[in-house]
Order: structure tokens, then C-alpha cells, then sequence
């Protein structure tokens, strides 16, 4: 099999990469000009020039595929021009799916998130079944992504689009070149960055088990079906417990009400315009930790044979990596 991985560079798109290759297929990686590639010059596989928003080079990099994963998205929490995001995540992905549609691609993998999904009320996990809206979805990157994901069940459905949809959780592990916002939270942790938390919980999951689940939902996924790739859901304040125990650091002890931090987000936010550079706390993370958002991979536990590793692990395994690149620096 010959199959075209967008994101290849980002931090799901080379797990996946490196999963595919590892399991003997031909892996071609769709890269923008300025897309680090450092670490895909490790693996047998061809890199390609063009963007999402180019659909000549779309069309060429699909040329002789037989199969295509589109894990390319912007994940960014605050971005100084919001129409960005949903040109990546929005109208990328259309462009895209119509360029495999017209190449005659005979297997899709889509990722898209557990943000597209609904939460419940008392927080126990939510599921593929679980209701959601556009107007539930809170910040540019969920309502991105949600709107990306009604676009390929619009094509699955209308023009007969043979695509798989995964929706990943928050994934932790190596590789995170970033990083990613969560990260960056592991980071920040490590680092002595944190020394108070919100009350929340969020589901983690190593960055190799998801990659192993989008082999699964391609070789086993039903097209027009979605499969949660999640592990296991924690408090952040466990979650940052751990990070802080395995970089040797006291754990945060200060919880932090939500209504306290909000304003520190609109103020961060109003000084990152100023200054061009990203705040550390934004208005939308804020909002979307007053929920817990708990997920149950159980349907691609029983359709694919997914199956993920304790959350330690992959917090280990960030950890380990992060530190070994010089992203851990001394406490200010």
C-alpha cells in the first residue's frame, strides 16, 4: 500500500508515519515549504512540496496513492487571526478529500478530535453517540473541527467519499517538536511553570497507540463511522502530579477557581495582541476547563481491537523526551 500522510511533520502526523512505515507500507508525506523535517529524514518515506490550500499539488501527491491520512490540522488554542484556523482546518480538509475523490483514492483515514464531540453533565465519559452542536463548541480550533467533520460526513454521505473518521483524545509522548498545547502543559509542569491548577480532567493517551488506531480504523473502521482514540481519563491535577514527580519537582497544591483565572486569560490575551506572542493562559482553555472532558474508547476497543496503555506511560515517555531535547528548563 501507498498511502499519503498530511501533518507528517506535526506530532500525530509522524506517529502515524512512523506506524505505517514501520508496518512495511510506502509512506509519502505531503510537507509545506517551512515544515520541520528533521525528524522524517529517520524514515523511509518520500516527501513531498504543497499545501492544502494548493489543490494542483494535492491532486500530484495523490497521484498512485491507495490510500490517504489526513491528520494535517491547526491546533492552536488563540491565534491572532481566526480565519486561519478554519482555512487549515475547514477548508483544507475539503480540498483535500475532493482531490482524493477526484484521484480515485480507495481508503480514507480522517482525524478529527474528541472536541467535535459532546460532553455530559455529570461528567462521566462521553461517546461517538454522545449529542454535540456548533453552538456548544467553544473557541475557533472546536468549531473548526466540527465544522471540518460535518463537511467529510457531508461528502461520505452525498458523493460517496469512502473515509474512516478517528477522534483522538489529548495525546502525550515523544516527539511533541512544538509543542503541541498539551504539551506545552507537560512543559510547563516540568519546568516549575505551574504551580497552581483548575479544576478539571482530561483524557490521555500515548501519541503511538493513537498512530496503531489509525492502522486499525483503516484496515478495520467502517467508512461513515467515527472511533474515539483515547486512554485514560484523569484529573489534571493527577496528570500534572505525575509530570512534576518524574521531572523531581513538588506537585501544583494551589486549585485555582475558574472565575479567578478568566480574567487573567483577557488580559493575557489583550498583552499577546501587543506583543505578537502566544499568552500563556488563554480565554478558550479557560472555558473549556470548566468541563471534564472524560471520553470511552470502547467502540474502537470492540470494531478495531484498539487498545491503549496507562496514562503514566505516556506521561513517562513525554517527560523523558522533553527532556532529553532541552525543552525542561530551570524554575524562574
Amino acid at each position: 500500500m501507498k498511502a499519503l500522510v498530511t501533518g507528517a511533520s506535526g506530532f500525530i502526523g509522524f506517529a502515524v508515519a512512523r506506524r505505517l512505515t514501520e508496518a512495511g507500507h510506502g509512506v509519502r508525506a505531503l510537507l509545506r515549504p517551512t515544515s520541520e523535517r528533521r525528524y522524517l529524514d529517520t524514515l523511509a518515506c518520500e516527501c513531498v512540496t504543497g499545501s492544502l490550500a494548493d489543490t494542483a499539488s494535492l491532486a500530484a501527491a495523490l497521484a498512485g496513492c491507495d490510500a490517504l491520512f489526513h491528520v494535517a490540522a491547526d491546533y492552536r488554542l488563540w491565534v491572532p487571526e481566526p480565519a486561519e484556523i478554519y482555512r487549515t482546518n475547514v477548508d483544507g480538509t475539503r480540498n483535500i478529500m475532493r482531490a482524493a475523490l477526484a484521484e480515485g483514492v480507495g481508503r480514507i483515514v480522517y482525524t478529527s478530535s474528541v472536541a467535535t464531540l459532546g460532553l455530559t453533565p455529570d461528567a462521566s465519559p462521553a461517546d461517538e453517540e454522545t449529542p454535540s452542536r456548533l453552538e456548544d463548541m467553544i473557541g475557533h480550533y472546536k468549531r473548526s473541527k466540527f465544522l471540518a467533520e460535518a463537511e467529510v460526513k457531508r461528502m461520505i454521505r452525498e458523493e460517496g467519499l469512502r473515509a474512516v473518521i478517528v477522534n483522538p483524545s489529548a495525546p502525550i509522548g515523544p516527539y511533541d517538536v512544538r509543542p503541541t498545547p498539551t504539551g506545552k502543559m507537560v512543559v510547563d509542569a516540568a519546568s516549575g511553570r505551574m504551580p497552581a491548577y483548575v479544576d478539571t480532567g482530561l483524557n490521555v493517551v500515548h501519541v503511538d497507540d493513537v498512530a496503531a488506531g489509525h492502522l486499525l480504523a483503516f484496515e478495520r473502521g467502517k467508512p461513515g463511522e467515527r472511533y474515539i482514540l483515547g486512554g485514560e481519563n484523569m484529573t489534571l491535577r493527577e496528570i500534572l502530579t505525575e509530570v512534576t514527580r518524574l521531572a523531581g519537582r513538588s506537585p501544583p497544591r494551589l486549585r485555582l477557581p475558574h472565575e479567578l483565572v478568566l480574567p487573567i486569560a483577557y488580559v493575557a490575551e489583550a498583552v499577546a495582541r501587543l506583543t505578537g506572542r502566544a499568552p500563556m493562559v488563554t480565554v478558550d482553555g479557560v472555558k473549556l476547563a470548566k468541563k471534564f472532558m472524560y471520553f470511552s474508547s470502547d467502540k474502537a476497543r470492540r470494531e478495531l481491537g484498539y487498545a491503549w496503555r496507562p496514562a503514566r506511560a505516556a506521561i513517562a515517555d513525554a517527560v523523558d523526551w522533553f527532556r532529553r531535547n532541552g525543552y525542561l528548563g530551570r524554575a524562574p
